[in-house]
């Protein structure tokens, strides 16, 4: 281990953050509280800026042969003793990779740190983290479950069951991540979902939908893989469930339609709606709160 995240580019994201509405609403009389804000939160960050590991890794995937990359986050402890941790899987979105949530919610590195937690970022393609009906060399599904899990249990010190293992993403990491747990019961004990695209049946001519699920009429197809017609045959989950969406995202009417549609069957989750759009900085925000509550779920690390 041992790739670390360049300070500059910290420095650089701290520098973004101050020139922020988040941050710039104070009126002109009060700019030297922004100023002393910001220093605060740059020092802060700068003094532990190194307080994790980031690894690159290569699994291979017999499903598609080839190899694929991910990031894997440590916490600064994890070299200093024998315990196990458990381990939090991030997706990417479209048009995303597996570095994207560094590049772009920094935050999660300190995170890591902070929760005593393993973060592994797949690199998910374009392929929505399905096995295609249509193309037989988009198998992500399989390759999450079958072949990256189990290479991250068998190569750290993890802990290797559904109460050590939670799974976000947004986007289309927060529909892939939905849609793993659910086909994959007894696999993660918490699930969680940004801004996620909940119901792709509304947006099939987007996104490469319709070259990875075919046929735009056959109903019964799209609903196989669609997250909101999925919960509708569960009478319950078998694992902790959150899930957020911005006031002025696309996918807010898809998410209010699956909050709706889990108080109907009455199962048990915490949905959030902020102000936001659908970007890196709403991204950013949200996975705080998720990291926080999937920290509260999991099962904490054990010495071997």
């Amino acid at each position: 281990m041992g790739t670390n995240i360049d300070k500059l580019k910290i420095m650089k994201n701290i520098n973004k953050f101050t020139k922020s509405n988040s941050i710039l609403h104070f009126n002109r009389g009060s700019w030297n509280l922004t100023k002393f804000i910001a220093m605060f939160v740059f020092t802060i960050i700068v003094n532990y800026s190194y307080a994790y590991k980031l690894d690159s890794i290569e699994v291979f995937s017999d499903a598609m042969n080839k190899k694929i990359k991910s990031y894997i986050i440590f916490p600064n402890d994890y070299d200093k003793n024998n315990k196990k941790y458990s381990v939090v899987y991030l997706l990417h979105g479209f048009n995303g990779n597996y570095q994207s949530w560094v590049k772009d919610a920094p935050n999660i590195l300190l995170n890591a740190d902070l929760y005593n937690l393993i973060l592994v970022c797949p690199d998910g393609n374009n392929s929505w983290y399905l096995n295609s009906p249509v193309n037989p060399e988009l198998e992500y599904h399989t390759y999450i479950i079958k072949e990256l899990i189990p290479y991250i249990d068998k190569n750290y010190r993890t802990n290797n069951n559904e109460f050590g293992r939670a799974i976000t993403g947004y986007s289309m990491g927060g529909h892939g991540a939905f849609y793993l747990a659910l086909k994959n019961p007894n696999t993660f004990i918490a699930v969680g979902s940004i801004c996620g695209g909940v119901d792709i049946k509304k947006f099939k001519t987007k996104w490469n939908l319709l070259k990875l699920l075919g046929d735009s009429t056959d109903e019964i197809n799209w609903q196989n893989y669609t997250v909101l017609d999925l919960f509708k045959k569960e009478k319950q989950a078998n694992f902790f469930i959150i899930f957020d969406c911005g006031l002025k995202d696309f996918f807010l009417e898809s998410n209010r339609d699956l909050h709706q549609q889990l108080l109907r069957q009455n199962i048990v989750h915490e949905y959030t709606e902020r102000p936001g759009e659908h970007n890196k900085q709403y991204w950013k925000n949200s996975i705080d709160f998720q990291l926080l509550f999937f920290s509260k779920k999991l099962l904490k690390q054990k010495e071997e």
